[in-house]
């Protein structure tokens, strides 16, 4: 009986032991699961060395790159492939964001109750909201200049174009690569904004400020806050209320407003903003925007104007620039298309919003905006059709020559609603050079 008893108990051990080694393993295939199946020594999802499996597609439906045992296939295009190349990444595998690093389990089919198995074997087609022909238009655009370009839809989310600068055809790379052209800058680096800055200082201040449609300040060209720390302008602007600072950008007019909103209210309209937040695009996560707000004085004033420690992500300032013309709405930006195979799981980033502006601050931002367009841009003449709403930014950077080039907005329109944002590092004054690019990007945009 005792022997029975025994034997029952060592069975009863084993089981115990069995069944913690299931749910361990169980764990692990959960937790681990996708590092396994992406192992460079998987033959059968490996060829040479190279991802042999994967297919990524735009919204239309046009093959941007395929893993195939041969190497990787690209689109038939150069420009294409040079404003892709960032999502699509390279056959070095250099660039955090290509799509063999950053959505490798995607491409290869793991999921977790099949593995990798598939019955025709090729991985799996992963679309994207990218337009090939209009990042093929802003990698032409932008030519061998380091920056970015973006565009997405102020309603949806869907980012239709990310180019970062200086890129190259994957076909045809250089012997040497510039520097910074393995980075993506549209999401994983930070600039300063400039004067594009002054539409947020100038929610801030509608929102904060009693008087601030009826505020004046008479500019005479610079400020002088003692111990040699100055705001300058370019030129004087004479009186200035809101609308005309914006319109003209003058330094010394929203200096002076960034002291009457205060550092702490600074701090909340750029939190609110969501500035300082990451974005997930589907897998691909954003850099946080930086800031300092001083409590006063001319530190304060140059952060208002969008300098001092200023440093804002590219992405997101395309989506707080979209939310003005969402009437407050910020869409959230998203590049994975639904229609992917993993459509269940990218879903939820589709249409998705969030207030980040109050709706009669981005009417009024709006109409300021136009306005800037209309009277100080020469918009009829600089960008011909087009609805325009925009605001330039010409940010000073320690060591540079030439300050960074920038234009920010988007088109008011129905059946166009794009926001964009273009930045040309070292290019200038903001309309010079980013103006003329976003007109060409723009342009190809509402044409096709």
């Amino acid at each position: 009986m005792k022997k029975i008893e025994r034997r029952a108990i060592m069975c009863l051990l084993l089981a115990v032991v069995l069944l913690s080694g299931l749910c361990i393993f169980i764990y692990r295939d959960v937790t681990d699961g996708t590092e396994w199946a992406t192992f460079q020594g998987n033959r059968d999802v490996y060829a040479d060395g190279k991802l042999a499996k994967g297919a990524l597609y735009d919204r239309h439906g046009d093959l941007l790159m395929k893993n195939t045992s041969d190497g990787m296939e690209f689109y038939d295009d150069a420009y294409v492939r040079a404003g892709c190349l960032h999502i699509t990444g390279d056959k070095g595998n250099n660039i955090a964001t290509g799509a063999n690093r950053a959505y490798l389990d995607k491409l290869i089919g793991y999921d977790f109750v099949n593995g990798i198995y598939a019955l025709n074997n090729r991985g799996q087609d992963l679309y994207l909201t990218l337009d090939a022909g209009l990042s093929g238009a802003a990698a032409e655009a932008l030519g061998d200049e380091s920056g970015v370009i973006g565009v997405y839809n102020y309603k949806t989310g869907e980012i239709l174009c990310m180019v970062s600068g200086p890129t190259f055809d994957p076909l045809d790379p250089p012997d040497k690569v510039k520097k910074g052209t393995y980075i993506n800058k549209f999401v994983d680096a930070r600039f300063a904004p400039g004067s594009t800055f002054k539409t947020l200082t100038s929610a801030a201040a509608i929102e904060t400020q009693d008087d601030a449609y009826t505020y004046e300040f008479t500019c005479e060209g610079v400020v002088d806050y003692g111990h040699g720390d100055k705001v300058t302008c370019e030129e004087v602007h004479g009186t200035v209320d809101l609308v005309e600072a914006l319109e003209v950008s003058c330094n010394c007019y929203f200096g002076k407003m960034s002291e009457k909103i205060g550092g702490k209210n600074m701090r909340e309209y750029v939190e609110k903003a969501r500035l300082m937040e990451s974005y997930d695009l589907g897998g691909i996560e954003t850099e946080p925007s930086t800031f300092d707000f001083p409590e006063g004085g001319v530190n304060l004033a140059w952060t208002g104007i969008g300098q001092y420690h200023d440093m804002v992500n590219p992405c997101a300032m395309m989506v707080y620039i979209g939310s003005i013309a969402n009437g407050g709405e910020a869409a959230m930006p998203y590049i994975l298309d639904p229609r992917s195979f993993v459509g269940k799981q990218v879903s939820k980033l589709a249409n998705r919003s969030e207030k980040i502006i109050e709706p009669k601050t981005a009417a009024s931002i709006k109409k300021m905006m136009a306005n800037n367009v209309e009277e100080h841009y020469d918009g009829d003449y600089e960008f011909p059709g087009l609805p325009l709403c925009a605001k330039t930014g010409t940010a000073e950077v320690a060591g540079q020559d030439q300050p960074n080039s920038w234009f920010v907005g988007f088109l008011d329109d129905d059946e166009h609603p794009y926001a964009f944002v273009v930045l040309i590092e070292e290019g200038g004054y903001g309309i010079d050079a980013a103006g003329s690019v976003a007109n060409q990007v723009l342009q190809y945009a509402v044409g096709n």
